[in-house]
């Protein structure tokens, strides 16, 4: 049991006392006997401030924007066909691609149409062999099956 006394004067001492109110000695080993150990108080957060957002200056001008404004963004930000759409793919039409993929597979005609001609010419080589008809076959369902987001990202292409 802790002893709720001052070891300088011996004078009774209250819990939580810092000192002796009689003598003045410091009764920080003491007190901490005495006082039971209180939990701390939460911190506020602060955000440090390399991390915190950067207040540009209000200018007047053409060029300049005001403390208000959001900077432009790039412009696939803006763009209106989707995620991870390009605007400067090329239009094409999925169904067309589907159809010469079934029907003329063979000889690569689907990949010319999609814009991948070095595809095109190798199927083109080994079309005597019947293995570009049987993926042109395949690839044209997988066309005609696809949803149009992943048509469009998969193939690079936009639809029209």
């Amino acid at each position: 049991m802790p002893d709720n006394t001052c070891p300088q004067c011996g004078a009774a001492i209250s819990p939580g006392a810092a000192e002796c109110k009689y003598c003045g000695e410091p009764l920080k080993q003491f007190s901490q006997q005495v006082v039971p150990q209180q939990a701390p108080t939460p911190l506020q957060y602060q955000q440090p401030i390399y991390q915190q957002p950067y207040q540009q200056p209000y200018q007047q001008g053409p060029y300049q924007q005001g403390p208000y404004q959001q900077p432009m963004g790039n412009m696939y930000n803006q763009n209106p066909y989707g995620e991870g759409i390009n605007p400067s793919w090329p239009i094409k039409n999925k169904i067309v691609a589907g159809i010469l993929g079934i029907f003329l597979g063979g000889i690569g005609v689907h990949k010319f149409y999609m814009g991948k001609v070095g595809m095109g010419i190798l199927y083109l080589l080994f079309c005597w062999t019947g293995i570009p008809a049987i993926i042109g076959f395949i690839e044209g369902i997988i066309y005609l099956c696809s949803n149009d987001h992943n048509f469009q990202v998969k193939n690079q292409v936009r639809l029209q």
